[in-house]
């Protein structure tokens, strides 16, 4: 009787636990595919679960931080929405590539054009970024979140040191440690394959010249030996004959 109770009792809590545990994860969320590291470019997902019973999210905005703007943001075609980038100009311009890059993406939109993001399912919305900045450990994206009812949701509350998760996060993207290679945007890794690559063909191009050239030589050398055997038995042939003349 005391084992039920306390089976029943240790159920009813943890029951609890997973009720108050549960809207901490199911926020919206930016994670990259692969690496983001600092100084170079990432495709990151935006995630976004539906967190109600009967309405369907049917519309996200993510805002991009100012301390640290992109100069390069491009959305991918979703089927069922349509995307909206919004520009703004910048009070310091940007230095891409030596070129002056005076404005940047302050707001990206995704609105439904059906039903959305029904109850029990999430979403995706993947962006191309950067470059990433070279000053910065992670980037905080405050995102709104529209359902059908009209709901609105902001995840815009920035996590403090020390302190517990707030209600209502905003997506933060972790940046990694910078490699060598990350402003070269693979261009060094291309010139250094096209290298490899002639000087391979140059070494197979080499290779066969060598092997033509030894053909060449030894079908030359059977051709002389191929004529003196050819004579030598011509000339035997010729005192052979004589010899039973003269006998």
């Amino acid at each position: 009787m005391k084992a039920s109770r306390i089976a029943a009792a240790a159920a009813v809590a943890g029951s609890a636990v997973l009720v108050l545990s549960g809207p901490a994860f199911a926020h919206v969320s930016v994670q990259p595919e692969g690496t983001a590291a600092k100084g170079g470019y990432a495709v990151v997902d935006f995630k976004v679960p539906n967190e109600r019973d009967n309405a369907s999210t049917t519309q996200l905005e993510v805002n991009f931080p100012a301390d640290h703007p992109l100069a390069s943001v491009m959305p991918t075609p979703i089927a069922g929405w349509s995307v909206k980038v919004t520009k703004s100009k910048l009070d310091k311009p940007l230095e891409m590539h030596g070129e002056k890059i005076s404005e940047a993406v302050t707001k990206v939109t995704w609105t439904a054009e059906g039903k959305g993001i029904e109850p029990g399912f999430f979403q995706k919305f993947p962006l191309s970024v950067g470059p990433l900045p070279e000053d910065a450990d992670e980037l905080v994206f405050k995102a709104v979140q529209t359902y059908s009812d009209k709901e609105v949701v902001r995840w815009i509350e920035v996590q403090q040191d020390g302190q517990e998760e707030p209600e209502n996060p905003a997506p933060v993207l972790e940046l990694a440690a910078a490699s060598s290679d990350e402003h070269s945007h693979g261009s060094a890794k291309a010139e250094d394959a096209a290298d490899k690559s002639d000087k391979a063909h140059k070494s197979e191009t080499a290779a066969a010249s060598d092997s033509s050239g030894g053909s060449d030589t030894t079908a030359r050398v059977l051709g002389v030996v191929g004529i003196v055997v050819g004579a030598a038995g011509v000339a035997y042939g010729v005192i052979a004959g004589r010899r039973r003349s003269n006998a």
